[in-house]
């Protein structure tokens, strides 16, 4: 039986239909009540930082998928911690305990920070730049400290998330697209971006948690190119007058720092950090150790989610309750810098 933490948000519901469909049996232990997860699927509602309630939930598991976190746009730097790293004590522990057969973590490529060199492969050394990524690499120490102590687990580094269903920050420049403004990139846009569609991402999780052994995996798209080329392409398929607009980095940076700071923006320290730098994985370990091949290039998990947010967007503002990657956000200034550009 598999337990997906943090199932009822954007990647865990996605991973619990994968496993669903797969004929496997599935427990989901979640703080969120909004979901529309298959009947079959146990749900246990708790909060990750509950001790008790995360032992209960290990009971009877083979496998974890612990996927709870708290994202960069809650800008919470307490909860970072508590949720990210503490929180994922309490899973490993409960794990060991339980005699789970395999812990699957997914991490974040914001454990590397503003890597000293593109592409990104596993042995870089991480330094991470903000609380959120500093608060992952503490849960993937954490990971290794229960290795040691026999926990058999794996760490999965995705890139940015992309794929059906995905709002959060995307969903403003969904919307800013769908209405025809203008979308801004810092300086040219020059800097090579990677993202990686859900789908890839749940593929690699599965066939890693069914690999034994302990091993970190960066995960990515193949067919990736600029930030500029990966704007242009959606906006090109959108067709609704759109144009990438080039705007000066560093004063742009400030701006976003500030206006973050004041609670104006919805952007976190980890959007002002990256939007304007390169990053990009070397998938290569993970094709060939767990025979994983993503499908979706940059532009192609873009346009078919811009699809999805057209299609879907009446239903999408009507949503309350629903996890971070799942919901619309506030755009706050940013609403005034769409006018602007």
């Amino acid at each position: 039986m598999h337990l997906v933490t943090g199932g009822a948000g954007y990647f865990g519901s996605l991973l619990v239909d994968r496993l669903h469909r797969m004929g496997e049996q599935v427990r989901v232990l979640d703080i969120s009540e909004d979901h529309d997860l298959p009947d079959d699927v146990e749900v246990v509602h708790a909060d990750i930082r509950d001790q008790s309630a995360v032992k209960k939930a290990c009971q009877g598991i083979s496998r974890v998928h612990h996927n709870v976190a708290l994202v960069p746009l809650a800008k919470d730097r307490s909860a970072f911690w508590a949720v990210n790293r503490d929180g994922t004590r309490h899973l490993l522990q409960a794990a060991i305990d339980a005699g789970v057969e395999k812990v699957l973590y997914t991490s974040s490529s914001a454990v590397y920070g503003v890597p000293e060199s593109n592409p990104v492969d596993e042995a870089q050394v991480p330094v991470p730049r903000e609380d959120y990524g500093r608060a992952k690499l503490a849960a993937e120490a954490l990971c290794w400290e229960f290795a040691g102590h026999g926990l058999d687990v794996t760490v999965i580094r995705p890139r940015t998330i992309m794929g059906l269903g995905r709002l959060g920050i995307i969903q403003i420049l969904f919307e800013w697209i769908r209405q025809g403004r203008n979308i801004p990139v810092f300086n040219n846009g020059g800097n090579v971006y990677q993202f990686v569609h859900a789908d890839d991402l749940a593929d690699a999780c599965i066939k890693a948690a069914a690999s034994p052994g302990q091993a970190v995996y960066n995960v990515g798209a193949e067919s990736y190119g600029t930030m500029r080329e990966t704007l242009q392409g959606v906006v090109d398929h959108a067709e609704t007058g759109s144009k990438i607009v080039s705007v000066p980095m560093s004063p742009a940076v400030a701006l976003m720092k500030v206006t973050s700071a004041l609670g104006l923006s919805p952007l976190g320290p980890y959007h002002s950090l990256m939007y304007g730098r390169s990053m990009y994985f070397d998938i290569t370990k993970a094709k060939d150790e767990l025979e994983w091949a993503p499908e979706f290039s940059n532009v192609e998990m873009f346009c078919q989610s811009y699809d999805w947010y057209v299609t879907n967007r009446e239903e999408v503002f009507r949503r309350r309750g629903a996890s971070q990657h799942r919901s619309p956000v506030k755009q706050g200034i940013l609403r005034l810098v769409s006018w602007l550009l």
